[in-house]
């Protein structure tokens, strides 16, 4: 298995469903990406801010991993990096497996903290309809199993790029398995 590593990565200053790709990107400790609509200390997703404007931003970075792109190409989809919302692409690294809590240590000196998986909604079909479908699946007790990419904070800030290597840093145990924030 290779190494992991960023693959793309991705800003946009509106609320829109896909990110503009970007050479770079500088994460700051605290808030998210700069310049990203989503970046802050308190929520900025639209619907959880009609929720409660005030609660903690559990949301600042998304992170999916590449390898997605190829088993929805399978099924007939053509997507790639930022298409989904997402700020950075990742390759040869199971989002999806980390415990909450896991540390990204991600280019130089950014540091990411695992919160969440991204909870995909109806805005995904209106992108490419069936997508929704196509990135929900069943676990083997019947349970739903999401896998739109994984939702991060930022410890510490850094420019990050397609290329920077991945270092994955487990909590402590025990480990929890990733919901849905």
């Amino acid at each position: 298995m290779s190494e992991a590593r960023i693959m793309a990565v991705a800003q946009d200053g509106g609320h829109h469903f896909s990110k503009r790709l970007m050479h770079s990107v500088d994460l700051v400790a605290g808030l998210g990406i700069a310049g990203d609509a989503h970046c802050g200390e308190t929520v900025k997703h639209r619907s959880r801010v009609r929720i409660d404007p005030t609660q903690a931003n559990l949301r600042q970075v998304h992170l999916i991993h590449g390898e997605l792109f190829d088993e929805l190409a399978g099924k007939g989809f053509d997507i790639g990096p930022a298409d989904l919302g997402e700020n950075i692409t990742t390759r040869g690294i199971d989002l999806l497996g980390l415990p909450r809590g896991a540390l990204l240590h991600l280019g130089e000196s950014a540091v990411l903290e695992v919160t969440g998986l991204r909870n995909p909604c109806a805005q995904i079909d209106a992108f490419r309809p069936g997508l929704l479908a196509a990135v929900l699946d069943r676990g083997p007790r019947g349970e739903v199993t999401r896998k739109a990419g994984i939702m991060a904070v930022v410890r510490a800030g850094g420019t990050v790029r397609a290329g920077d290597a991945i270092d994955v840093a487990l909590p402590p145990l025990p480990h929890y398995p990733l919901e849905r924030v």
